[in-house]
């Protein structure tokens, strides 16, 4: 009796030093830099935002959060190499929707499971995209353009950034609600979409705001229709997909940082306050703008809910639609 006394003695006392110890390394976190994955090349518009974020947040935290970029496979590499990082905020990612609620339907098999791998942190920006067409198309609107899509079928083409990319699902969205059908050109990303345009290679394209922006103010590309659920203050004459004919549709490229699962409460608790004030520094606000990102914010609860709600509703229209990617 006397020795399990002592047992059960010293396994209070190893839990007491254990919460003690992780306590107290909560307590003094960060002590040593923060690493920030982007599983996406540099110079895109998920690699700005993640440098601008690095930038701001080091001097809240006081330690740096260099940039490893980790591109490939829609962003899942890189997510891949956050799922098998210690859970103790010293690495975290930026991932885009198109990551976090689309990827996982698209791919038959991925190295991580997206419910059970990664901790939410917050929702940082959000972005629209913009239908465009050539300045001189017949097209003065989206739902001019449907109508002729539905008066010949696969006649309308559309550039996207390859199968399962923003460009691609975001105009899918809009073909299952019409039932008409437009033909799909591939390319390699959104700067050669706006090409294709340009170049007559093709219709239409839905194009990343901060990709189609330049052009449709030297008026080389022409937009007829946004994404989002509002018009944007960088195009305000540019109406909404809804407002356009079509009720109900709504699309926009989200941002949201994340830690692995396990990371505790605390430490998600500091990531998430100190980048919701970086996203809304006066500063920041005109960069932000010139990317046509709007700050969002919001607690690691506001985003678990956010990126729920987002992996049903394109994960039922992937699987509808019939797009994989092996």
């Amino acid at each position: 009796m006397l020795e399990r006394r002592h047992l059960v003695a010293s396994l209070a006392l190893a839990a007491g030093l254990t919460r003690a110890g992780s306590a107290a390394a909560q307590d003094t976190w960060p002590s040593r830099p923060i690493t920030l994955i982007v599983p996406f090349g540099a110079g895109g518009g998920t690699d700005i935002l993640a440098r601008l974020l690095a930038q701001h947040m080091a001097v809240a935290l006081g330690q740096p959060l260099p940039i490893d970029n980790r591109a490939g496979a829609t962003g899942t590499l890189g997510m891949a190499q956050l799922a098998r990082a210690r859970p103790d905020g010293y690495t975290i990612a930026i991932a885009p929707n198109g990551t976090y609620a689309m990827a996982t339907a698209l791919y038959d098999r991925l190295p991580y499971d997206i419910t059970r791998a990664f901790a939410p942190i917050g929702m940082l920006a959000t972005t629209p995209i913009f239908a465009c067409v050539h300045p001189d198309a017949p097209f003065r609107s989206l739902s001019d353009l449907i109508t002729a899509a539905r008066a010949q079928p696969d006649s309308v083409t559309y550039a996207s950034a390859g199968s399962g990319s923003t460009s691609h699902l975001f105009v899918e969205l809009l073909l299952d609600m019409t039932g008409v059908r437009m033909l799909p050109v591939p390319y390699r990303s959104a700067a050669q979409t706006a090409q294709a345009v340009m170049q007559r290679e093709t219709t239409m394209s839905f194009i990343d705001a901060s990709v189609a922006l330049p052009f449709m103010r030297s008026g080389t590309l022409r937009a007829i229709a946004i994404t989002a659920p509002q018009r944007s203050a960088q195009a305000p004459d540019v109406p909404t997909v809804a407002e356009s004919g079509f009720p109900g549709y709504r699309a926009s490229v989200d941002f949201g940082l994340f830690a692995p699962a396990g990371t505790p409460q605390p430490i998600l608790d500091r990531l998430a306050t100190e980048a919701r004030a970086t996203v809304n520094l006066p500063e920041l606000k005109p960069r932000l703008e010139s990317l046509a990102m709007e700050p969002v914010g919001g607690t690691p609860a506001d985003f678990a809910a956010n990126q729920a709600e987002e992996t049903r509703r394109w994960t039922e229209l992937i699987r509808r639609r019939g797009i994989r990617i092996e």
